[in-house]
């Protein structure tokens, strides 16, 4: 009979240290604090998005990385240059990498299909059997079922390719353009035990979210609430200007807007090139921020503004960390 119920002491152990966490979100808590960070702390995430898309993205991450001036970044597998960065992980596995969760193909002419096969996943491409290059499209087109063969496939070439992805994110915020695609995306993230991009559904996150036109119903907002692994505070992206230093100059009212939490800063660094240039009309500002964070002036900006920085695998950690704790306090209780 002990035998047929020993489940029962992880599992009561597992349920008292998640009501533990949703304790601490009851009583207002950021994730900050959740993790170990002090009250007023800002903590902040550099996470450099669209890795593996194309060459230029490569080679501004990778000197990145190279410099320590940005904490994450995430690859996009289904793309042509995974390979290369993939590559170059093996050779920097202390790399805080993820996997960017890609289901649309954006550019005119630059395009990707998905990682499945296209009979399994036919809701996802369009006629020339690319991945849509729109989120509406993937929302009207994909069912739960072929999002999930989708994006299994990708953590699973990510896997086989020598990368331990710290984290999951999401290309163009896809994964969140219905709720049963968020919680299929949330589902492989508990199941992967890899850490999701999720936002903790503050009002203020939540009215981020309608304006931007994602659907942030009730349904939306309890599989956020219920996902139990590290969230976000709040996330952003780098401001867009109409040059180098009207950019930074909006990036510095930003964080210094920024309250105590941990934020994600995202931003899309690449170097300049004419291949560049025919993939995208935004090749301008995606210069501009592969220069930000290895300004001088910008380091300065952060000593002065005494904000942290960590990553999704320090977060993964910490919070892993925390739940021995809570676990060890309920057995104890």
């Amino acid at each position: 009979m002990r035998r047929a119920f020993s489940w029962l002491v992880p599992a009561v152990i597992l349920i008292a240290s998640w009501a533990a966490w949703a304790g601490s979100a009851a009583s207002g808590e950021t994730w900050a604090e959740r993790l170990g960070y002090g009250p007023k702390s800002r903590v902040l995430i550099l996470h450099a998005d669209d890795v593996g898309m194309c060459c230029e993205a490569n080679l501004a991450a990778e000197e990145y990385f190279r410099t320590g001036d940005i904490q994450s970044a995430s690859i996009m597998v289904p793309c042509p240059w995974f390979n290369d960065f993939a590559a170059w992980y093996k050779e920097h596995p202390e790399a805080d990498c993820g996997v960017h969760v890609t289901l649309n193909s954006e550019w005119k002419h630059y395009r990707w299909g998905p990682v499945a096969p296209r009979g399994k996943v036919p809701g996802l491409v369009d006629k020339d059997g690319m991945l849509y290059s729109n989120v509406l499209q993937t929302a009207l087109g994909a069912t739960r079922e072929q999002v999930e063969t989708e994006i299994r496939a990708q953590i699973e070439r990510a896997l086989a390719s020598g990368i331990k992805p710290t984290h999951l994110d999401t290309h163009m915020g896809a994964v969140y353009c219905r709720p049963d695609v968020a919680q299929v995306f949330l589902k492989l993230a508990l199941e992967y035990k890899i850490p999701a991009f999720a936002i903790e559904p503050t009002p203020e996150m939540i009215e981020k979210l309608r304006r931007e036109g994602f659907p942030a119903t009730e349904e939306m907002i309890r599989a956020l609430r219920e996902y139990p692994m590290p969230k976000l505070d709040r996330f952003t992206d780098v401001p867009r200007g109409k040059s180098y230093e009207e950019v930074r100059a909006k990036f510095f009212d930003l964080v210094r807007s920024l309250p105590p939490g941990i934020t994600q800063i995202i931003f899309h660094p690449s170097v300049e090139s004419e291949a560049l240039k025919r993939i995208t009309g935004s090749w301008r500002q995606r210069t501009w921020e592969a220069r930000l964070f290895a300004d001088p002036e910008v380091k300065q900006f952060f000593k002065d503004q005494g904000v942290e920085f960590t990553t999704w695998r320090e977060m993964g950690r910490r919070y892993r960390q925390r739940q021995g704790k809570d676990a060890a306090g309920a057995k104890g209780g």
